[in-house]
């Protein structure tokens, strides 16, 4: 018997794509590391976990992101992706009625504005690594203006999200790792309970001031929950888009072609993104725990077991998408599943979509091609989030 793929070694991280091509084969269900853990592959046993709430379970995992060397709960774990119905409705509403294609449309100017700027900084500088460049600037800016942040936090921003992100990753022997993750944990949450403070006491025309005020039936959100929605937005609205677009300037970087011809088709660039959503997923997989003895695709699953759905395999599923590893800019994607599905769809999809859609019209209009300069790219070590740490690139302008 092969030795059990392991989601968290380099050599998955780095190309995960035909170890999951081989767990495919195996079947829709199969066990992997760390810790004997089962990876759904499939398209469709992936959609049946994820509409499947009260089998598998999003609050059963709730402590198991907060490792017994972390001191304290993961803020994380106090957020809307950890709850089951019909908490997880109620408090889903109120977020939502941030990411209306009405609330969407009043960010395009800025977003406009900020991929200018970065691309203007990145043309003056030819070479720089794109992630800090442009795929960390727009989703910081963004999310800094919604929760009414100061600009100086922005950099900031990228930390926090990266060490929450990650913390399912830290190697057991990593000991400076854990303590920088604590470190970030406590910064957060300090941070965030002071700005509700401040909230309370004066409030502002942002999310955070409006959330505060909120009501959940008759009762007002708890300040974990305050707090752990904050975070939740960091992670899912700022890695999200960061690794998407950075995936973005990897298929430049790869298909020198494709750049050019969205220059002169600019009504192209919606459809390049669908694809690069499915071709390199942001999100690598989802967790959920079993609520009870399960059989999925005929296999047992005990209670208590803890579930990983790939998201990363669904999207290039044989049976789904033909030619699933070629990257195909015609190809429709009706059977899209890069950003979940059933009652935890990513609230945050429709602004992903917005800020790569504005920040690549800004950068092919101005950009012939985009060029790597590393070997070898590093990968943000997590089981839920997949994209370049860094990404050292140069720009040749058109």
């Amino acid at each position: 018997m092969s030795p059990r793929i392991n989601f968290l070694s380099r050599e998955f991280m780095e190309n995960p794509h035909p170890h999951l091509a081989e767990l495919r084969r195996q079947g829709p269900v199969v066990q992997v590391d760390p810790g004997g853990i089962w990876a759904v592959t499939h398209h469709d046993e992936v959609q049946h976990v994820l509409k499947s709430p009260r089998l598998f379970s999003s609050s059963g995992l709730r402590f198991a992101f907060s490792p017994a060397w972390l001191g304290r709960t993961n803020p994380l774990s106090y957020s809307i992706a950890f709850m089951d119905p019909p908490h997880h409705g109620r408090l889903r509403a109120l977020v939502t009625q941030a990411f209306t294609p009405k609330a969407l449309a009043r960010l395009e100017s800025r977003i406009h504005a900020t991929a200018r700027k970065c691309v203007d900084d990145m043309l003056e500088k030819r070479q720089v690594d794109f992630v800090d460049a442009l795929s960390t600037a727009i989703p910081a800016s963004v999310i800094g203006h919604l929760l009414g942040l100061d600009e100086s936090r922005h950099a900031q921003l990228k930390q926090w999200t990266l060490d929450i992100a990650t913390l399912s990753g830290v190697a057991p022997d990593d000991t400076t790792g854990m303590a920088r993750c604590r470190a970030t944990v406590e910064e957060l949450d300090g941070y965030s309970r002071q700005m509700l403070a401040d909230r309370r006491r004066e409030p502002r025309e942002d999310m955070v001031s409006d959330l505060v005020q909120a009501r959940v039936g008759t009762e007002a959100l708890t300040d974990d929950e305050l707090v752990g929605f904050f975070v939740a937005l960091l992670v899912g609205g700022l890695e999200t888009t960061v690794s998407l677009l950075s995936h973005c300037a990897r298929m430049f970087a790869m298909r020198p072609e494709l750049l050019p011809r969205l220059r002169a088709t600019p009504t192209l660039i919606p459809r390049f993104v669908e694809e690069t959503l499915r071709y390199e997923p942001p999100i690598l997989s989802i967790p959920r725990t079993c609520t009870e003895d399960v059989t999925l695709a005929g296999v047992t699953l005990p209670k208590g077991a803890t579930v990983l759905v790939s998201l990363v395999s669904a999207s290039r599923d044989e049976k789904h998408f033909p030619d699933g590893d070629r990257f195909i800019l015609e190809r429709e994607n009706a059977q899209q599943i890069y950003f979940g599905h059933g009652i935890h769809f990513c609230i945050g999809a429709r602004l992903t979509r917005l800020e790569a859609r504005i920040a690549l019209e800004e950068l092919v209009s101005r950009v012939d091609r985009v060029e790597l300069r590393t070997e070898h790219v590093e990968w943000t070590p997590s089981l839920i989030v997949r994209g370049p740490a860094t990404l050292p690139v140069e720009l040749f302008p058109a």
